[in-house]
């Protein structure tokens, strides 16, 4: 499928090719955009401006929002989708043009665009909900998940060597084995950690919903349950902060490359942050601004597990459908070693 699409987009554009340079800055727009949504997605639940559009695609019917705050500001965020569409689907053909052609820029670029879709898709059935914790909790997880794909694809964009399969396996030779496994488990634990942060959020104050509409909340057998699921957060962060600061440590002291520790040493600054900016939300009860504030920095908590874990080549199998390189006419090259910047 993606032969035919190739050979049908070379006849439209004319032979236009894209430059391994080049498809990195696509896949870097394309990061940047999916990151960006999540972050605005996040004003719009704290600025109380969930429903502030009832209806879906639609906002009261109309194609334009009624000149009211929360009205603009959640149909803003639908707008927003148009460019992070574009962004998604312009890497995706960028990876049809690039060359050398690669399969698995192919694959893994393929899920960003779909993933957009799967997001606008859940949004409006979390519109239609009425911003049921479930449906929100699930538009969050997807955006995380997306994140995966988009940060898999710029590392394996940077490779220099035009052969995956030799960059894979030196990048898997370079590092420790056991700093690997360890790097793959500390990215299950700041999944969980993004989890327990989304019921967190289930269960607080920040609704995404104006004042006097009802919306279901996080509770068990009815009852409230913020206490107990920020203090299991909590906990868990707590545990997973720990991990980043050993994991630091033994990278260190094994000698890793350049290239884990720096993305390590990130992680853990900002997860300092994190904890500050988690426990003044916690004495000031959980006032609006910090509360984006804690979205950002998690989301960029993830973002650099992500990166350290694909530094480390724990995440180096994800996508590795066809990691052939094929030249300009169509012939595949061998794998050849390669160097490696800072090795």
């Amino acid at each position: 499928m993606p032969e035919a699409i190739d050979n049908s987009l070379r006849r439209r554009t004319n032979g236009y090719t894209v430059a391994p340079a080049q498809f990195v800055l696509f896949a870097y727009v394309a990061l940047g955009a999916l990151t960006l949504i999540v972050l605005t997605g996040a004003a719009v639940r704290l600025t109380g401006s969930g429903l502030g559009c009832p209806t879906w695609p639609k906002c009261y019917g109309n194609v334009y929002p009624p000149l009211n705050t929360h009205a603009v500001i959640e149909f803003s965020n639908r707008i927003l989708t148009a460019p992070v569409s574009i962004a998604a689907g312009a890497v995706w053909v960028a990876a049809l043009r690039r060359r050398p052609y690669r399969r698995d820029l192919v694959w893994l670029s393929a899920l960003l665009p779909l993933g957009v879709i799967g997001q606008a898709v859940l949004g409006g059935f979390t519109v239609k909900g009425a911003l049921d914790y479930g449906w929100v909790m699930g538009h969050f997880a997807l955006s995380m998940l997306i994140l995966v794909a988009a940060v898999i694809l710029l590392w394996r964009a940077k490779l220099t060597d035009e052969s995956p399969a030799a960059a894979l396996a030196e990048i898997a030779g370079s590092v420790d084995r056991g700093l690997t496994r360890m790097l793959s488990g500390l990215v299950g634990l700041g999944a969980l950690t993004i989890f327990a942060g989304t019921a967190a959020t289930a269960a607080g104050p920040h609704a995404g919903g104006s004042p006097g509409q009802k919306i279901n909340r996080l509770s068990f057998d009815g009852r409230g349950t913020m206490d107990f699921v920020i203090h299991r957060h909590a906990e868990i962060a707590f545990v997973f902060s720990l991990a980043a600061v050993g994991l630091w440590w033994l990278a260190r002291r094994r000698g890793a490359p350049a290239r884990v520790q720096r993305p390590l040493t990130a992680l853990c600054v900002i997860l300092a942050l994190q904890g500050i900016v988690g426990l003044d939300q916690y004495e000031t009860h959980l006032p609006t601004e910090l509360v984006w504030v804690h979205v950002g920095l998690a989301s960029a908590a993830w973002l650099t597990t992500l990166w350290s874990a694909c530094e480390a080549g724990a995440l180096a199998r994800l996508g590795r459908i066809g990691v052939g390189v094929r030249r300009p006419e169509g012939q595949l090259r061998p794998a050849t070693p390669v160097e490696f910047p800072g090795n």
